[in-house]
């Protein structure tokens, strides 16, 4: 792990802050290292749930940082260059951006492809490339999530949208007053908790199957993924625990 980017256990959450306030959370090579570190260690790690936020109460990620990019002359970023859930950072298990504060062009990107989001209803978001002559094509899955027409707005404008409009077009899950944020956080995670292990698995990925492919391909992988909770242990212990008016003892297996 790099200093900017911190890695600590609140149970069984793995808590991840990108620690560089005083440069807004931007992306520099000390970021984009750490991150990948993070999820080594979080597939390894026996944490259920990663919340992933910025440090301090002002941003949760301004984006790359354009003082490195333009020391870099950086044109056409290679593939692996941002850290990125789902693309260039493989993770097996459900991911929360937890925004604090400001999440531009790629702190909206770290958000959008963190599984869930909850955000302060200081936070705004916006997706600013063409205000400083950049493109975004990892805004596109983006349409999944938003409306065509108010996604258009969005990346055409680049003006930033504040906390509630996001959360109205579908882009938060959770609105939390500021120094409530890395309780709701923890709260939405309590929740998927208590699902079975390996039907939240299958649940997260039958969700990513179903925004790449068309329904009936769709509906085959799906059955696919499912196959090892429908065969758990776990799978007889949900009904049994009902028919005996008790919490289930999930065992993962």
């Amino acid at each position: 792990m790099t200093d900017a980017v911190r890695y600590e256990r609140v149970g069984p959450v793995a808590w991840v802050t990108i620690d560089r306030p005083e440069a807004r959370n931007a992306i520099d090579a000390s970021v984009r290292e750490g991150l990948f570190d993070v999820a080594t260690r979080f597939n390894a790690d026996d944490a259920a749930v990663l919340a992933l936020t910025g440090a301090g109460d002002v941003a949760f990620c301004a984006g790359a940082d354009l003082k490195e990019m333009a020391e870099m002359g950086l044109e056409v970023p290679p593939p692996d260059f941002i850290p990125m859930f789902g693309r260039t950072l493989e993770v097996r298990k459900p991911t929360i951006a937890a925004v604090n504060g400001v999440a531009f062009a790629g702190g909206w990107m770290i958000a959008q492809a963190c599984d869930l989001c909850v955000a302060s209803t200081r936070a705004q978001f916006a997706i600013t490339e063409v205000k400083v002559g950049r493109s975004s094509p990892w805004a596109a899955p983006l349409i999944h999530m938003i409306p065509q027409r108010i996604m258009m707005e969005i990346v055409l404008t680049g003006k930033p949208i504040s906390a509630q409009r996001a959360h109205e077009i579908g882009l938060v899950n959770r609105l939390a007053e500021p120094g409530d944020l890395m309780a709701a956080a923890i709260a939405l995670a309590a929740e998927i908790l208590e699902g079975a292990p390996l039907s939240v698995g299958a649940a997260r990925e039958m969700v990513m199957l179903s925004t790449e492919m068309g329904r009936a391909a769709a509906l085959r992988a799906a059955r696919q993924v499912s196959e090892r909770a429908y065969r758990s242990e776990d799978a007889l212990e949900g009904p049994r625990a009902f028919v005996e008016k008790r919490r289930p003892q999930w065992k993962g297996r």
